[in-house]
């Protein structure tokens, strides 16, 4: 019990550290680190992303959070970069380099060389003291007072706060280009996040068939095409196919309930009328949306009063959606 304490404990402390360091450097959020957005807006080239050791992994994941949100970059690791990765830095880049301490002796030897190139260097470091704090043209500062370690020596804090300064850098510069949901759908068109970006209606419902009656329908016919047509629901249309209402097959079961005949019910007798409809050229998470807020299964696609198909909610499960 004592051990399943302690562990509680122990955990609930590294969380409490890690999130104090971060407020804490949201504090150290100043006019450089303004320029340093301003500068990379203003870069015709690619933020190349360095680091070494635990800060190369969190460079890495940087760089990806950066190329998905429109600031075009390439990771490059400290150490390969002074074995023959400086070749793919162009004239135009920009580098931006990550370490806690700032005196790794890989970084030391790759800042008179990118400078020799005439790179502008970003430093993202923990120590304002050291040669990448100093060299730099520059400074993103990630001072932490400690590390959740508690030896105070396993990057952990640290690299919490690089990752995390990594995110306000990238989200600071999609909002300043205007980098729209649009722009986002075209850099992820894989998985379910892609298909919520610009996966359309229009996309879904054509697989459907398109359950309608008229108003001079009587019960048996509207349950004939409810039932053939597989979607728990038929559109009701006037003389001149305008949608009048939607017929469910809930509406069908509370009209049995209430009535131990139909001789004398039509369809207009127990159809909805102004039923939600949604255009083909709407979002399918739009259709889920308006589904889950009203509680139900499918939507009538249409345009003005003209019924084109139906949208139902397992066409959404089946393309992982929801």
């Amino acid at each position: 019990m004592n051990l399943v304490k302690n562990i509680k404990e122990i955990a609930k402390k590294v969380l409490i550290n890690e999130a104090e360091a971060l407020r804490r450097v949201s504090e150290l959020i100043n006019d450089e680190f303004i320029k340093t957005v301003e500068v990379i807006l203003q870069s015709k080239g690619r933020l190349i992303v360095c680091g070494i050791g635990k800060s190369a992994i969190i460079a890495n994941k940087i760089t990806a959070t950066l190329n998905s949100t429109g600031t075009p970059s390439i990771y490059m690791h400290a150490a390969d970069a002074i074995h023959g990765d400086l070749g793919m830095i162009k004239e135009e880049d920009m580098i931006m380099i990550l370490s806690k301490s700032g005196n790794t002796p890989e970084i030391k030897v790759l800042i008179p060389l990118l400078k020799r190139m005439e790179v502008p260097i970003i430093g993202m470091v923990s120590n304002l003291q050291s040669e990448l704090a100093l060299q730099a043209d520059y400074v993103i500062d990630a001072t932490i007072e400690e590390e959740a370690c508690p030896h105070n020596l396993a990057p952990t804090t640290s690299t919490t706060v690089h990752l995390a300064l990594g995110d306000t850098l990238a989200v600071c510069l999609l909002e300043s280009r205007g980098f729209s949901s649009d722009d986002f759908a075209k850099f992820h068109p894989g998985g379910s996040l892609g298909k919520k970006l610009y996966l359309k209606v229009s996309d879904v419902y054509p697989n459907n068939q398109c359950p309608t009656v008229t108003v001079e329908a009587t019960i048996p016919e509207v349950i004939l095409e409810i039932t053939s047509k597989r979607l728990g629901a038929t559109a009701v249309l006037d003389e001149q196919e305008n949608l009048m209402g939607i017929i469910t097959d809930g509406d069908l079961r509370r009209m049995l309930k209430e009535h131990k005949t139909t001789d004398l019910i039509g369809a207009t007798d127990i159809m909805s009328t102004n039923p939600q409809t949604i255009e083909p050229d709407a979002y399918a998470v739009s259709a889920l949306g308006i589904m889950q807020q009203r509680n139900i299964t499918q939507l009538i696609v249409a345009q003005g009063k003209q019924v084109l198909g139906f949208v139902h909610l397992h066409d959404l499960l089946k393309e992982g959606i929801l």
